[in-house]
Formats: structure tokens, sequence, C-alpha cells
């Protein structure tokens, strides 16, 4: 089996296309086309992670956080990011990262985040903007079945719960071919009017290509019409954080214990206890200190996420508590749902988690 069968599992658990625009992932080091040999998931590609897959016989290591993240000028082994890209060169060893691909996906981190907690009626906190484009086309009633399909094959008419959504519209559509043309309906140099039908469909931006070759292929025209436009809709599914509710209201003092517990936490900062049960909850794995006002808008109880600096605990306003329980600890269960997903997905091959710690913060 080639990496790139792999990949292809992988970008269907976490589009690329999902991912923020400021991140890095995806195939960062290495060869799709080579045979793979085997699968090491882990938090974060170290050169200790490189050695373990190595030793694995392990060709293909997906991590969470891109261990290349902003561009490499030299390459000469004097820091950590380098030393791992070069012992996975030397070693024929593919790297590929998910990251926000994953933070985005209404299954992937904060999802995960929500259900370590068992938080109820779960929703995105903050919906993925600039991410929904419409088509728009026009061909004959005979054709209009198969391109609809085509289209909702490919992806097109999901909207929330629900698929297969279009907006159907008859009219009169008019063309005159030239001396290279060769119309579906009339003949060269013929003025004609025929009855056509308008079919509007969104999708996702990262769907784009997939649909077009759909248009392409199934519509019966020479020249196909169609537009594509961005529209301001937020993707309700897709999107950075979460909120949901406990099954049952807590102290502050219970809830905090209970986060400490659920997520291995070695230590909780959290900024002044305003003496209210606890209910709803929102979470944001990894930094999301940029979420506070979202979470309070949303109405949440408390806010759980990582690398809050010291003046942001006052953005609390004493409407909610915030919570940092690490950055490691709020992805902790990330690589779990990786090697989960693979093994459902590939069956009779090697996906292994890795048991190296990439935690670098530590506590007395």
């Amino acid at each position: 089996m080639k990496i790139q069968k792999i990949l292809s599992v992988l970008e269907e658990m976490a589009p690329l296309g999902y991912a923020e625009d400021f991140d890095n992932v995806g195939l960062l080091v290495g060869d799709a086309n080579a045979e793979a040999t085997g699968v090491l998931v882990c938090h974060d590609a170290l050169e200790t992670v490189i050695e373990e897959a190595i030793s694995k016989n392990c060709n293909l290591v997906v991590c969470f956080h891109p261990i290349l993240f902003s561009g490499l000028k030299k390459i000469t082994g004097k820091n950590y990011v380098e030393r791992a890209v070069i012992k996975a060169i030397k070693n024929d060893i593919a790297i590929y990262a998910v990251h926000t691909a994953l933070d985005n996906h209404s299954e992937g981190v904060n999802k995960i985040f929500c259900e370590a907690l068992g938080l109820l009626n779960t929703k995105v906190l903050i919906p993925k903007s600039n991410y929904i484009k419409k088509l728009v086309t026009y061909t004959i009633l005979e054709n209009v079945e198969k391109l609809r399909n085509a289209l909702f094959d490919a992806g097109a008419g999901n909207i929330g719960n629900y698929e297969n959504c279009s907006f159907n519209s008859k009219g009169i559509g008019t063309y005159m071919g030239n001396e290279h043309s060769s119309p579906e309906i009339g003949a060269r140099f013929e003025f004609v009017e025929s009855d056509e039908i308008k079919i509007e469909v969104t999708f996702e931006k990262h769907l784009e290509t997939k649909i077009l070759k759909a248009l392409f292929s199934n519509h019966v025209y020479e020249e196909v019409a169609y537009e594509i436009y961005d529209t301001q809709n937020k993707h309700q599914n897709i999107g950075l954080g979460m909120i949901g509710e406990l099954e049952k209201p807590m102290s502050e003092n219970e809830f905090l214990l209970f986060v400490k517990y659920k997520m291995q936490a070695d230590g909780i900062r959290h900024s002044a206890l305003l003496g209210k049960e606890i209910k709803k909850v929102a979470v944001l794995g990894g930094s999301g200190s940029f979420a506070i006002k979202q979470a309070i808008s949303a109405g949440a109880d408390a806010f759980l996420t990582a690398d809050l600096k010291y003046h942001q605990y006052y953005e609390a306003e004493n409407q909610l508590i915030l919570a940092d329980i690490g950055h490691f600890e709020s992805e902790r269960y990330t690589k779990n749902y990786i090697v989960e997903y693979l093994r459902k997905k590939i069956l009779n091959f090697a996906i292994i988690l890795s048991e190296e710690n990439t935690n670098p913060v530590k506590y007395l």
C-alpha cells in the first residue's frame, strides 16, 4: 500500500481545507508514492518519536502539531525541529500533520474534548466564515436529474443536518453557435431559445475542484454556463471550539477537580471563582484566548482552554470562569482518536499509538 492511500484516508478524516490559513498541515516530509510499512501516530513529531518510528518499522508519522510550522532557512541540526526533519529524511520517514484541519472538524479535537467531559447538546463555538460557496448552472430538463445527483454525490447540497439540498427554477436560455460549435439543440448559426432549468447548490470550499469535475462530466452542453459565488453564511458544523452542557450542574471547585481528573491535568490555573454553579461549558483545545468573548456571548459558565496570559484572566469580567488546563492536556486524546479512525478504515495494517510523552511542560 502506498503512503498516499493512507493520506487520502487522513484527508477524509480532516479535510485540509478546514485548516486555518496560518497553519501548515498535510504532508510535510517524505514521498507519498513510497510503499507504507506502518503508521505511528503522535502528538508532536520530535526526534525521539522519529526514533520510535524507526524501531517499530513505521515509515509514516502522523502528528497533531506540525513539526514544520514556519519556513526553514537552514537545516543544520541546531534545534529540535531541524534534528527531527534530518532524522526523518535520512530514514525515509514521511511526516503528516493534521492540526487545525482536525481542530475545525465537528468530530475533531473539541468534540473529543467535550466527550471526555461528558458534555451534552454540543455545538461549534465559532462557526467558520467564508467557507461556503454557491454554484449556479443551467441545463435542459432531460439532464437535470443526472447532473444534480452527480453534484450531490460530489458533496454539494449539504446544509447542516440536511443533504441533497438545491433550488431549481425554470426559464428560457438563448444561444447561437459559430462555425466551430456543436450544439446539443439546434444547429450552427441558428438562434436557439430553449426551456432550461437553473440549478443552485451550496458546497464547502475545499470541494470546488471535485464539484466542477462532476459538473463538466455530467452536463450535456458543449459549453457549460455556470457561476460560483462566495457566500456570507457561516458554517455551523465547522469551526473552532465547542460549547455544551454538563449532565448535572456542579459547584466551581467540584467542576475544576472533575476537569483535572478527566483531562489528567497536573495543574489548572483559573480566574476568580464567582460562587455559582457550572452547567454550560465552552472548550477550545490548544491556545484559545481569542475566544473568550465568544464564550461569554454564548452564555458559558466556564471556558476551558490553554496558554492564557496574565492580563487575559481579567477578560473573564466576572461573567464566567476561565481555566487554563494546559496545552497538551486539552488535546491529549486527539492522537487516540486518529489511531481509532485509521484502524477502522485501514484493516490488517500496522497503526501504532506512540508511547512517547511529548508534553514539554512539567510541574513540581
